[in-house]
């Protein structure tokens, strides 16, 4: 997030710390401040609840505790510092047109509103990756389960990435150029209208990772439906003369490599008995019901079971990116053209709206959780609605 009341766009600096104007007053009457004020704290409020539900389910729910799910963990981290910290500073700023702080806490706020909005764009790209392995490479991601795949160090690695692309520049910009060009009663970034360095770090921070996350999903679907093409030819073959059918496993025929079945299934899914009931079955055993006859029909459902929790993923995954896209684009296009213009070509209402739009995605990303993820959906009943909770489970039994 790339911070700057209104009043910053139409207010600079001189290197000798002189300002060229005074500081402006509120354009608000007195009843449209009081209902930004109040719509304003509900966003803050909301993205710290929604975050820390997520944060809470977490801790308190242990079948949440896997690899890839550390990963939206540290989303809810990010997202739940932009209501905690952010929003709240930034409200008295946004609606007064003044700083009223000090300059030491309005660095913080500058570091710390890039830091978290920066890291949970890195996450999404992240959660991206995560379940791009995992629909596409699942042995291999079953595999890397060891201390090389530590997700602690993934979390860690984004941290530091979000903040070396801009804090930096903020802490020590002023100090490289000699002077600061930011009033004593505003607070903005001192690049805030550096084309260059707002070009090169938008293409960092968002269009990378946005085609990234696109090519992550195109290639996820891509496999999904590669998969069930070779079910569908399968589905509408002759059976053979063995004794086994795999017409809905979307496993190779035989012939076919190892390596072409190890990318359809995980290897949690492939029975220990596969390679002797293929080889060794015969005609004469057509049609009896055998240990490997069970084995494989098992071996199919799980393997059915498999594509659809990867079209659950895949969906869910989509829906997250879609959301972070529309929020992102309409701010970071605006903000490279502000900054080319000194943002006289850019009204600052509309300039504003897209500049909240960002924190909305904040306070957005833990209700596409319980939408698209059962398991969060579960934790969070277990939460809110623990008799609910405890009924449902008791019935399932």
């Amino acid at each position: 997030m790339h911070n700057s009341s209104a009043e910053a766009l139409r207010t600079t600096g001189t290197c000798n710390g002189t300002t060229s104007s005074q500081p402006l007053s509120s354009e608000f009457s007195l009843g449209v401040l009081v209902l930004l004020a109040v719509l304003m704290a509900l966003l803050a409020l909301i993205t710290i609840l929604g975050n820390a539900l997520v944060i809470l389910a977490f801790i308190m729910d242990r079948n949440l505790r896997h690899r890839s799910n550390y990963f939206f963990l540290n989303l809810a981290i990010s997202d739940f510092a932009v209501g905690a910290f952010c929003i709240p500073l930034y409200i008295p700023y946004n609606l007064t047109g003044k700083w009223h702080l000090g300059r030491n806490l309005c660095k913080l706020w500058l570091v710390m509103d890039y830091l978290v909005c920066t890291a949970s764009v890195f996450n999404v790209v992240l959660i991206s990756y995560d379940r791009f392995l995992s629909v596409t490479k699942a042995v291999s991601y079953r595999v890397q389960q060891g201390a090389a795949s530590n997700p602690v160090v993934k979390m860690v690695a984004i941290w530091v990435l979000a903040f070396l692309l801009y804090c930096p520049a903020i802490l020590f910009w002023e100090y490289v150029a000699g002077c600061s060009v930011v009033p004593e009663w505003q607070c903005y970034a001192e690049f805030f209208n550096n084309w260059y360095f707002l070009l090169c770090a938008s293409t960092l921070e968002f269009f990378v990772p946005l085609v990234s996350v696109t090519y992550f999903n195109v290639h996820i679907f891509w496999n999904i439906q590669k998969r069930q093409r070779r079910g569908s030819v399968q589905e509408g073959e002759p059976l053979k003369s063995s004794s086994l059918s795999w017409r809905s496993c979307l496993l190779p025929r035989q012939g076919l490599s190892s390596v072409e079945a190890e990318d359809s299934v995980s290897s949690s899914m492939r029975p220990k008995k596969v390679s002797l009931v293929t080889e060794s079955s015969s005609p004469s055993r057509g049609n009896s019901v055998t240990p490997e006859n069970d084995l494989s029909t098992s071996f199919c459902a799980k393997t059915r079971s498999k594509l659809q929790q990867d079209k659950k993923i895949a969906k869910s995954l989509a829906i997250i990116v879609c959301v972070f896209a529309i929020c992102w684009a309409p701010y970071t296009l605006l903000m490279i053209i502000r900054g080319a213009c000194h943002g006289v070509c850019v009204h600052n209402s509309l300039y504003e709206t897209t500049f909240w739009l960002l924190w909305l995605n904040s306070s957005l990303n833990p209700f596409l959780y319980p939408l698209c993820h059962v398991k969060f959906r579960m934790a969070f009943m277990k939460i809110l609605c623990p008799q609910k909770f405890a009924t449902l489970r008791s019935s399932s039994f």
